[in-house]
């Protein structure tokens, strides 16, 4: 009787508690999912390297595929985007018929509140389809302040998109 008494509790035991390791299997993984594993780790943990200054003294971003510099003439109240090379120096012509620049909300040092504001970038140097030279006015751009913002446009026929900050 005592055998069946114990033999009960330790089945209503486990019942009770259960599996602690529902669903999973110790199944080996195959090789494609090893590599497929330690790409996405490497791909996570791996930062972009920050990018200089570029040839014209502007902030380096990335848009799509490319890197790009962003720079302000302030009294003539107009911001540009000139692609280039890997080697952040060398210009580099693309296809697109303009780009569209927004900036978010910024301050000057004096503490005057410059705006966001929405800027249209055409090309200036245009030959052959291609330009390296984005070039947009707004009365804003002349308060001199640190912008950040976003690039938008079709780059060589793809969406592209870049984010820079002075």
């Amino acid at each position: 009787m005592m055998y069946t008494k114990s033999l009960g509790l330790l089945l209503a035991a486990l019942l009770v508690t259960g599996c602690s390791d529902k669903g999973t299997t110790d199944a080996p993984k195959t090789e494609t999912a090893q590599q497929a594993e330690k790409q996405n780790e490497a791909t996570s943990t791996e930062e972009h390297a920050p990018h200089g200054s570029g040839p014209n003294g502007g902030v380096v971003f990335d848009l799509g595929k490319y890197h790009a510099e962003f720079t302000v003439d302030h009294p003539k109240h107009e911001c540009m985007i000139l692609f280039i090379g890997n080697d952040e120096k060398t210009p580099v012509a693309v296809t697109a018929k303009n780009l569209t620049l927004t900036t978010k909300e910024t301050k000057t040092e004096e503490g005057k509140v410059v705006p966001p504001m929405t800027v249209k970038l055409v090309p200036q140097d245009e030959t052959d389809g291609k330009a390296t030279k984005f070039v947009g006015t707004d009365p804003g751009i002349g308060n001199v302040a640190d912008f950040e913002g976003t690039v938008l446009g079709e780059v060589d026929g793809k969406p592209s998109q870049g984010e820079f900050k002075e």
